[in-house]
């Protein structure tokens, strides 16, 4: 008499595979999700920049002055006249020690943005005018 179907090793041999493979595509998908935020960090940072140089071109040559915590609210003031909404980090969104962060220099005659990107797990930086902040010169520009 001949038996159909699969043994159980068979079976276990098929589901340990698929394990396999499912396991090395979600990794790929993870590491190809860090990479899309990082992206949007970066452009989010250009978007700011511009606005900030729109608010420059307003003010004299002159940037929204820092408060003391050096947090990415101090740029409140170019919303929503020159850029409609203040972008969030795409995972940390509302965390101060995680999001944006931007740096006046003294007299407010350059700036220094970060963005901490996950990819690399270091801040990325965007800045302007000759007295940068030393940000400038720590973070590699984006």
């Amino acid at each position: 008499m001949k038996s159909r179907g699969f043994t159980l090793i068979e079976l276990l041999v098929v589901i340990a595979i698929i394990g396999i493979l499912s396991s090395v595509v979600l990794a790929s998908l993870n590491t190809a999700r860090a990479k899309a935020r990082d992206a949007t960090r970066k452009s989010d940072l250009h978007e700011i920049q511009t606005a900030l140089e729109l608010y420059a071109n307003d003010h004299d040559g002159s940037y929204p002055p820092q408060s003391s915590t050096i947090i990415y609210n101090d740029l409140t003031a170019l919303a929503p006249t020159y850029i409609p909404s203040l972008p969030d980090d795409p995972v940390h969104s509302g965390n101060s020690s995680s999001n944006y962060r931007y740096s006046t220099a003294t007299g407010n005659g350059a700036y220094t943005i970060l963005a901490h990107l996950e990819g690399t797990n270091n801040w990325c930086s965007l800045s302007t005018g000759s007295d940068q902040s030393s940000w400038a010169v720590i973070y590699p520009h984006c």
